[in-house]
């Protein structure tokens, strides 16, 4: 037998379906010429994005990450509903590349599918667009693989790499933290997109929780928090930087807001974070109270209610929280950066970075 024979041997027989995957392109294309920038050159479709840097510049530097959702997708799986962790994926990319002072220019996304079922493609897409249109990005291209044998049928994945431009002479770093410089928090939406495998296990395995139940203390089901969208700080983030003197930012994820501020906090130096400033939602006290988790894996898993740090000129203070607050974010004065009183044999592994530390008690936890 040939493989022109009836019967033969067929993409579509071995799983993939090419005609499926052409309808997800006409159900998706509309989301993703929302988020088109006048660089963009060209149309959808090419087998390359092609974007163009207009003049303008001085010395401009690219700034690049790559990021995924995690198993947030497993929560959106079971809930059947699929168009807002597009949201997160865009979220967990253009804030990380904010943190040097980029402003997000494009996005490339990559998803994985057991099977290609075109409205459910759609739908991630829609996710993605809308968050791309939030951070004022273009979704400029991008990947959808079929894997039948290797994914199930209703299994997906997603991931995407974005790209930034910042003048060299703005870039922001460590390098421009000084004592007394102020710690500014910017309010998270929620769980964001990190610790799913610790919250589900405590609230859907070992508390039997049903996602689809309405839970008083979120005055909505466990599931619409579990998939409330990732914030997206990149314009919010921009336009501080615009208007104060910004030394960094730092992106609260895996990790938790100490170890991850400690990342732009240079050797010799403490930032002192007071818990008495906020007090952390009720999704992480049930996650806290429930699967008895100690404080500090609490702290190192989940944001806790921060998503995005700021370190500000101290003069700069008030004028970073009205920007914000204009902007209706919730934030306020997390803490301060102080001279470290380790030395350097005391700081070890930390003594080219400085150190984050949360001091006090939560008013409710």
């Amino acid at each position: 037998m040939t493989d022109n024979e009836p019967g033969g041997a067929s993409y579509a027989a071995a799983g993939v379906d090419i005609d499926a995957g052409e309808r997800a392109v006409q159900l998706f294309a509309p989301h993703a010429k929302r988020t088109l920038r006048p660089e963009v050159m060209g149309g959808l479709g090419g087998f390359a994005g092609l974007f163009k840097l207009k003049g303008g510049y001085r010395e401009p530097v690219l700034a690049s990450s790559t990021d995924g959702v995690g198993t947030k997708i497993a929560v959106a799986q079971a809930m059947g509903k699929h168009d807002t962790v597009g949201r997160d994926l865009v979220a967990m990319v253009v804030d990380d590349l904010v943190v040097c002072g980029a402003e997000p220019l494009f996005l490339q996304d990559y998803i994985a599918v057991g099977k290609v079922v075109p409205e459910v493609v759609a739908e991630l897409v829609k996710g993605i667009a809308d968050g791309c249109v939030d951070a004022g990005c273009t979704l400029l291209g991008g990947e959808t693989a079929e894997h039948p044998g290797l994914m199930g049928e209703t299994d997906y994945d997603l991931s995407a790499t974005g790209v930034g431009i910042v003048e060299a002479d703005s870039v922001l770093s460590p390098d421009r933290v000084r004592p007394g410089d102020v710690v500014i928090a910017m309010g998270s939406s929620g769980l964001h997109s990190n610790g799913y495998s610790l919250a589900r296990k405590v609230l859907l395995e070992w508390g039997h929780m049903d996602l689809g139940g309405h839970v008083e203390e979120f005055e909505r089901t466990l599931g619409e928090e579990m998939l409330e969208p990732t914030r997206i700080y990149a314009k919010d983030c921009l336009a501080l930087a615009a208007e104060t003197d910004v030394r960094t930012f730092s992106h609260v994820t895996g990790g938790g807001l100490a170890d991850n501020l400690a990342r732009v906090i240079p050797g010799g130096l403490v930032a002192e974070l007071d818990r008495g400033t906020w007090s952390p939602a009720p999704i992480f006290q049930m996650i806290a109270h429930r699967g008895r988790v100690e404080r500090a894996e609490m702290e190192r898993t989940f944001n806790m209610g921060v998503g995005m740090v700021a370190v500000v000129a101290p003069e700069d203070t008030d004028r970073a929280l009205a920007v914000l607050t204009a902007r209706h974010l919730d934030c306020w004065v997390l803490g301060s950066i102080k001279k470290s009183h380790l030395t350097k044999a005391e700081q070890g592994k930390s003594a080219k970075n400085g150190v984050a530390e949360l001091m006090g008690e939560h008013p409710r936890f």
